[in-house]
């Protein structure tokens, strides 16, 4: 390749990079943690005005083979910057929490977003392939096109090899016009109207009729908020003191230091608890009980066994070398509770669990408890004075599908999510505001109430329409008293995710592609 050659090739990477790094401020705006949803759809709409110029191009001066391998080189450099945006912190838990050298962290995120990436590479290459000659006369169809690949990529990188949907374009309209369609469509559905729109506009070069599109999905946005059915129903109100602790997690597995103290201010606040419900975040207790100081496990168990004491949610690790270790959700009650104790089920790679092949990776950090066992996908909701709360450990709330589960029995749904979180791996970052958004989408898709117990922040109760009622301050000690409002009844994306998890949207997107590649064979 020439000089030019590469020269040109540089200067084609840098409009996808500057369109991917809009795409990720929209999920949180550095500095404010805003999300934007309006910036989501612009930066995608620069990279389909890439991918429409890319067609006409080729069509023109240049072989198919080349109008592919631009594709995929705009996706792939679009998702690449965007992914690294999002979760640019994850070098803050490999180096400064973990240890690893600052090489070594840098390039394990580089290299995780660029592997992420090639989703959206074959997504674009996919659309250029099938779309040419359908700009013109069938946009509608070409727009459509664009949304199913797109969300097709979405759904491989949040599914396969575990998954890791974080920063999906989905987030980035939880305050936006689009957040109306989360109970209905689901953060992946949001993703995918907002990739039609994307397209609509790029395909319409901006004229007047490119308003149309926008117009009718704000129109009829704004009259389902405003005139929408009600999808749930009161299930009464309950008061509720969460507790955040704000130890490093430099010091939290330091015996002179960060267990000593979680051990003392826990065990302090959780006894001085008078509300109906108190909950400690992930891993409150740093240790397996039977590790813990002579007396101090069993203390608690004495003090909320007595009548009239509160239900305590407490994060523990528990297990034993021959039955595995779980990052566990236990219930503190009084005498004649049953006990109640949820097991975490989606595990973090490199955190949690390691992937076959990486043992070398993790013991280059400091993780420790860092092989968990999974608990299973079918357990209970803890029953407690007319509420039923469904537990979910940090990560666990990135998957509304797995959330959604839950809900396949509607009279035996839980009324309110609880999620007890400890994300001081990645300091004080964007993770903190990105990991409150998907916990605010949560309470929407689900039409429930989702309580917040962290370790560093945010610590908060959020409504079931999303909407933070109560915070407390983040990086700070101290309580959150306050009230929620537990709901019953199911709406349309718990009603078909809990029956068929994400299946209907591979379906529909996967139907999208086959009417393109039918009419393009036909053509």
């Amino acid at each position: 390749m020439n000089w030019g050659a590469q020269r040109a090739r540089g200067l084609s990477a840098v409009w996808p990079a500057l369109a991917g790094t809009l795409q990720a401020a929209a999920i949180a705006m550095p500095g404010s943690g805003q999300a934007h949803g309006w910036l989501q759809v612009l930066s995608l709409t620069v990279l389909a005005a890439g991918l429409t110029h890319i067609v006409h191009f080729a069509h023109f001066a240049h072989s198919p083979r080349f109008a592919l391998k631009s594709a995929a080189w705009s996706g792939g450099i679009f998702a690449a910057a965007w992914l690294t945006g999002c979760f640019w912190w994850l070098y803050v838990s490999m180096h400064d929490v973990g240890g690893l050298p600052a090489p070594l962290a840098a390039l394990a995120v580089l290299l995780l977003a660029s592997a992420l990436a090639l989703y959206y590479a074959a997504a674009c290459a996919a659309w250029v392939a099938l779309a040419r000659g359908a700009l013109r006369h069938r946009p509608g169809l070409a727009s459509a096109l664009f949304a199913s690949l797109w969300t097709l990529a979405e759904l491989m990188r949040g599914r396969w090899l575990t998954g890791f949907p974080w920063g999906a374009g989905g987030y980035a309209h939880v305050d936006g016009v689009l957040a109306v369609w989360a109970p209905w469509l689901g953060v992946y559905g949001i993703g995918a109207l907002a990739a039609w729109l994307a397209m609509r506009l790029a395909l319409s070069g901006w004229r007047l009729r490119a308003l149309k599109p926008l117009v009718g999905v704000l129109v009829v946005s704004w009259g389902l908020q405003a005139w929408g059915p009600s999808l749930t129903t009161s299930a009464g109100f309950g008061q509720v003191e969460l507790l955040q602790a704000n130890i490093s997690q430099n010091v939290k597995f330091d015996v002179g230091s960060g267990i000593r103290d979680a051990l003392q201010w826990y065990d302090a606040r959780l006894r001085s608890s008078h509300q109906a419900l108190v909950v400690a975040p992930e891993t409150a207790v740093p240790l397996l009980p039977r590790y813990l100081p002579e007396g101090y496990w069993a203390g608690l168990q004495q003090h909320f066994s007595r009548p009239g004491q509160p239900l305590a949610l407490v994060g523990v690790p528990l297990g034993d070398m021959a039955q595995g270790y779980t990052n566990s959700v236990v219930s503190l009650g009084p005498t004649g509770f049953p006990d109640y104790r949820y097991d975490k089920s989606h595990l973090v790679p490199f955190g949690e669990f390691m992937p076959p092949g990486f043992v070398w990776f993790v013991r280059m950090m400091n993780i420790p408890l860092g092989d968990f066992r999974s608990g299973g996908w079918d357990q209970s909701s803890v029953a407690w004075q007319g509420q039923r709360l469904a537990p979910n450990v940090c990560y666990e709330d990135l998957f509304g599908e797995e959330l959604a589960a839950r809900f396949k029995d509607p009279t035996q749904a839980p009324t309110a999510l609880v999620n007890v979180s400890n994300i001081a791996w990645f300091g004080d970052t964007l993770a903190v505001d990105q990991h409150l958004s998907i916990s605010r989408m949560r309470a929407m898709e689900l039409g429930r109430p989702m309580l917040r117990a962290t370790n560093t922040g945010a610590t908060a109760i959020i409504d079931h329409q999303g909407r933070v009622t109560d915070q407390l301050p983040r990086f700070t000690r101290g309580t959150l008293v306050g009230q929620y409002e537990g709901r019953d009844g199911l709406t349309p994306y718990a009603r078909w995710a809990a029956a068929f998890g994400l299946w209907p949207l591979w379906g529909l997107c996967c139907a999208v592609v086959g009417v393109a590649l039918w009419r393009r064979r036909a053509a």
